[in-house]
């Protein structure tokens, strides 16, 4: 027996903030766009808030065919038990076969009351996704089209396939940064849907009385250069030379989970599995031995160059360049010449 599954749109979770569209929605559009594509169905976004429709054009211009808006003053501001109902609602209503959310702060707090309450499967922090089929067992069942939600697993030491072939939605949450940011095309317009929506005081578990938003000290996925430090560097006040390197090149400061969790440097500078997926035209690896979830976030950077005192570190499997010495004693003589030159 031969199921085929051949209708159902693919969703993406619009995720806004006072009115701004985050990065992480236009990437999924581009995935999105290829996903819809191979199966034949309609690409939607899921636009929720208040006096946001403005974003609806954006969306399209990044690959959407349709936007769902759902807007209402008690979704200005994000809590996760309104905005499960409406989208919740809204997949009861349209049966969607894919919705895809971003692994940001939001999406890890919506996606998996979604799931929950859809009694349907969820992948978290997926790398690609992927359409396939999938034959089970020694049947002769077949279920076709489904969606392959890859994802590291293990610590990063395995890369899992996970698939849910017998419930819709088939939901993931996708990890910032991993999907190329697509070209937008201002010629598209979208078909937009104004849904009606249902929310009282009471479905607020909180209320906001002030909204304080802190921005990203640095943004590595824009950044050309990118000069990282790992724990290898050895200390905060020594974690000065990645600075100091980074500044006379124009680059971002970055830095591995173990730096980070040393306190040599904050969070927004982490790359990495746990971190920021990166591709800058040039990545300088300093005092990093090469985990598989710091090469997960920044293997794909154009040159690589690697300075770390052990020959055998995994960081020069991927290396375009490798320096093989004391970083306290390299990284000074590159920012001296850099300096000089300019």
């Amino acid at each position: 027996m031969i199921e085929v599954n051949t209708a159902g749109e693919v969703w993406v979770f619009a995720e806004q903030h006072a009115g701004k569209l985050e990065d992480t929605p236009i990437e999924l559009l581009s995935k999105g766009r290829e996903l819809a594509d191979k199966l034949g169905v309609k690409l939607a976004a899921l636009l929720l808030g208040q006096n946001c429709q403005a974003l609806a054009d954006r969306l399209a211009y990044y690959g959407a065919d349709k936007v769902y808006l759902a807007q209402h003053p008690l979704l200005e501001h994000y809590q996760a038990n309104p905005y499960a109902k409406v989208i919740y609602e809204l997949i009861h209503k349209h049966k969607p076969q894919i919705v895809l959310y971003g692994a940001t702060h939001c999406g890890r707090d919506l996606a998996p009351r979604i799931a929950s309450a859809a009694k349907a499967g969820l992948t978290a922090d997926c790398t690609d996704l992927q359409i396939g089929d999938h034959k089970v067992g020694k049947t002769d069942k077949v279920y076709k089209n489904l969606l392959f939600q890859i994802r590291p697993a293990f610590g990063g030491n395995i890369i899992a396939t996970i698939i849910n072939f017998d419930r819709w939605p088939q939901m993931a949450t996708v990890r910032e940064g991993v999907m190329p940011m697509p070209e937008p095309d201002t010629k598209r317009k979208p078909q937009l849907i104004t849904e009606s929506v249902s929310i009282l005081p009471d479905d607020l578990s909180i209320e906001i009385l002030k909204e304080h938003v802190q921005e990203r000290k640095v943004d590595l996925k824009a950044s050309r250069i990118i000069v990282a430090g790992g724990a290898g560097v050895g200390s905060k006040d020594n974690f000065k030379l990645v600075w100091d390197l980074a500044h006379c090149l124009g680059a971002a400061p970055g830095a591995t989970r173990a730096a980070v969790d040393l306190g040599f440097i904050g969070h927004d500078h982490q790359v990495g599995q746990t971190g920021t997926t990166v591709r800058p035209s040039l990545y300088i690896a300093i005092g990093i031995s090469g985990a598989i979830q710091h090469q997960a976030g920044m293997s794909e950077s154009k040159k690589i160059v690697a300075i770390n005192n052990d020959p055998d570190a995994p960081i020069f499997n991927i290396a375009h360049y490798k320096i093989v010495g004391d970083l306290n004693e390299v990284v000074p003589i590159m920012t001296k010449a850099i300096k000089e030159k300019v």
